[in-house]
């Protein structure tokens, strides 16, 4: 699963960069007053329709994504959470400073994830393994090629302590 997560931020990244090298972002406003792009919106296309595509079982809950209420979401034990450009501002203000977010949510709990820094060419993968344990690599070619073992942690306890702090009424806004 980890690969195809990481085929997927890939792609979203290259939409995201054939965006960030033309010349107009079409930049919009949200109701909450972040901004948002034509590169948003295409990195959300493109992750959406892969997970929908490789894991069609399992609900995707992205920023900018339909509003699911949480009446839907409370009963989810599985789903992706999507963060499509991460850092939207950097983008518009051209310093590189983004992100592709792609994670796994199992019972409150991340077991899977990607970040990745398409201008850098760096993702950061991580799952949890049988025993629990995280793995983590990193690489700075296309998915699938030369990673690097990082770290073999437990850090299940943590994670699970910073996700209890999240409000429980958390809606994604469009």
């Amino acid at each position: 699963m980890l690969k195809k997560l990481q085929e997927i931020a890939y792609q979203a990244g290259q939409a995201i960069m054939e965006i960030y090298n033309s010349e107009d972002f079409n930049v919009e406003v949200k109701g909450d007053g972040s901004p948002l792009t034509r590169a948003d919106k295409a990195a959300h296309l493109v992750i959406v329709e892969g997970l929908e595509k490789h894991f069609p079982e399992i609900p995707v809950l992205s920023e900018e994504g339909k509003n699911i209420p949480y009446e839907t979401r409370k009963s989810w034990r599985t789903f992706f959470l999507v963060d499509p450009l991460d850092g939207t501002k950097e983008f518009i203000k051209r310093n590189g400073e983004f992100t592709v977010n792609i994670a796994l949510i199992e019972e409150g709990n991340p077991i899977a994830g990607v970040v990745y820094a398409p201008v850098l060419g760096t993702m950061y993968a991580a799952e949890i393994d049988a025993f629990g344990h995280w793995q983590l690599e990193t690489s700075n070619q296309q998915p699938g090629t030369r990673n690097r073992k990082l770290a073999n942690r437990n850090q299940r306890t943590e994670t699970r302590n910073h996700i209890g702090l999240l409000p429980q009424d958390l809606t994604i806004m469009n």
